[in-house]
């Protein structure tokens, strides 16, 4: 699916006017929209896109918004969800935003408050979607390295020197550069800083430990 580089709607709401006028307003306004009539269709029919939004009526017949936010969520989709509500219980709008709702708005709203929930969800969206490419590349990276060069990896990172690494692992200086050099090159870095950097945000320790365990 091609995107408008303003990012991606799914607007599900079984009220036609509202629909279509939303959908109508936020296509001139250069997003690109799919509508659906209520959950179910929502489910059956939508891809799982990146950067997107879900504007996501509460009340519908059959699945509720509410309902669906839990089986997306369940299904690993996790994109950022604003709920719209003519009328909603307390205890709707508690369990929308504990489950990770980023706005829940009124009918009727001002469309610019939507429009700013919408943009803001989309950075969020696009920022989640980031950090999954980084991790995956990591891991894959990490893969590649061995057993020896895992333990050489953390150390570098937690900032020691060859002095450091080969008294920690009881390895000679000469060792400890090969390893480093083979790390550099597995991990596609051309110095320290770019490992620092590739890893930021990152729980590498967590990683390693996790692709030592036996299948």
């Amino acid at each position: 699916m091609s995107l408008h580089a303003r990012g991606h709607v799914f607007l599900v709401d079984d009220n036609p006017d509202i629909r279509y006028y939303l959908a109508d307003l936020l296509k001139k306004m250069g997003y690109t929209i799919e509508q659906y009539a209520d959950a179910t269709e929502f489910l059956r029919q939508s891809m799982d896109v990146s950067p997107a939004v879900l504007v996501l009526d509460v009340r519908m017949p059959g699945m509720s918004g509410v309902e669906l936010q839990t089986r997306l969520a369940g299904l690993g989709r996790h994109t950022p969800i604003i709920f719209i509500s003519g009328e909603s219980q307390t205890q709707e709008i508690i369990q929308a935003m504990k489950g990770g709702a980023i706005e829940f708005l009124w009918k009727p709203f001002q469309i610019q408050t939507l429009i700013d929930a919408i943009d803001r969800g989309l950075a969020l969206d696009e920022q989640r979607r980031d950090v999954f490419i980084r991790t995956v590349n990591m891991r894959r990276k990490i893969s590649e390295l061995s057993a020896r060069e895992k333990q050489v990896f953390l150390l570098m990172l937690q900032g020691q020197g060859n002095k450091g690494i080969g008294e920690i692992l009881n390895i000679q200086a000469d060792t400890i550069k090969k390893h480093r050099a083979n790390i550099l090159q597995k991990m596609q870095a051309h110095q320290l800083a770019d490992l620092m950097l590739m890893s930021k945000g990152m729980d590498i320790a967590c990683m390693l430990q996790q692709q030592d365990l036996p299948d």
